[in-house]
């Protein structure tokens, strides 16, 4: 599901309609407010492109945005 690509953890997801995958942002919005950690993120009708990297650390990736990852993939996944 994720790929590392130029110092940041890239996916791409695909859902059932719009209201599927802005329903999934609004549960990883959530998420992120309680990390502390904000995605780079689009969405387009039913897919949803999301980019993780630390902003603080030179813009690498981090234990964070592997956290962040895995909490997602969870989401994701239901």
């Amino acid at each position: 599901m994720w790929i590392e690509k130029d110092n940041a953890l890239h996916a791409e997801l695909k859902f059932e309609n719009f209201k599927k995958a802005f329903a999934f942002m609004t549960e990883v919005a959530f998420i992120a407010e309680g990390l502390n950690h904000h995605p780079e993120w689009s969405n387009v009708y039913n897919r949803v492109n999301i980019k993780l990297t630390t902003h603080d650390a030179g813009n690498t990736v981090t234990e964070k945005d592997r956290e962040m990852a895995e909490q997602i993939a969870t989401i994701y996944e239901k």
